[in-house]
């Protein structure tokens, strides 16, 4: 199961694991687009790709999922982020908003499905969060903390269930060019007063890659964490950045 799979990096994800051989189901909102990307994924992989049409933020929304795939051996929890917005401008509305989608939604679906994949002796569960867990950004207090929370909640499950071969671990983009990085590109370059070609420039050369990543290349990272190949990688932070960020650890 991909959470939030009609578009962006949670397609990506359902697309390099149909290419394995996955049989894939996507949930997402616009039912439209959620069945033009099930067929698109079908065709190019030659898989059956079934879908679940809801909020994966909603009780409902994660029910229709579990109806619909009930005993996934891979979970990968996604969410639409939310928007850019600097800590002085929130009120308790958007920051519980943004816990119930970017933390308490991918808890659920992790405690709905673990316990299975532990007592079959194989799971998989990737949480997308975001490289700005580890390096804080201005406008992304919303993202940060959620998702900061999310990585820290399922830190001891992670160590836990390695035992019975479940790994849990966090992949961490930036740099992405998706449709949500292109709106959110816009939105800075607006407040920068600088064009958009400008301030995307200024970011690519900043990044060592000196490009910005793919969708297609962030699928693949997730493609392999769930794979049996991987089974003794857990609770683990992966950065895909292009090494923009500059720590060690």
């Amino acid at each position: 199961m991909v959470c939030a799979a009609s578009r962006g990096l949670g397609r990506a994800c359902a697309e390099a694991l149909a290419h394995e051989g996955v049989l894939v189901t996507l949930t997402g909102r616009d039912a439209d687009q959620l069945r033009r990307t099930a067929e698109e994924i079908s065709v190019s992989a030659g898989v059956p790709v079934t879908i679940a049409i809801g909020d994966i933020a909603t009780e409902a929304g994660r029910q229709t999922a579990l109806d619909a795939c009930a005993s996934p051996d891979i979970l990968v929890t996604n969410s639409g982020g939310p928007p850019l917005q600097r800590f002085a401008d929130l009120g308790n509305e958007a920051w519980l908003a943004a816990v119930q989608s970017n933390m308490l939604a991918p808890i659920a679906m992790i405690r709905a499905t673990y316990l299975g994949m532990r007592e079959r002796k194989f799971g998989r569960i990737v949480n997308i969060t975001s490289a700005y867990v580890k390096a804080p950004h201005a406008m992304l207090p919303l993202s940060v903390g959620p998702r900061a929370g999310l990585t820290a909640a399922v830190s001891w499950i992670a160590r836990e269930s390695c035992a019975d071969n479940v790994t849990i671990n966090n992949l961490l983009p930036e740099m992405i060019l998706t449709d949500r990085a292109r709106a959110g590109f816009e939105t800075l370059a607006q407040q920068a007063g600088q064009s958009y070609e400008e301030f995307v420039a200024a970011w690519v050369a900043s990044l060592p890659a000196r490009r910005l990543g793919t969708p297609s290349e962030f699928g693949s990272v997730c493609a392999f964490l769930c794979s049996a190949q991987a089974g003794y990688v857990t609770n683990q932070n992966i950065l895909i950045d292009g090494g923009h960020y500059p720590g060690v650890f």
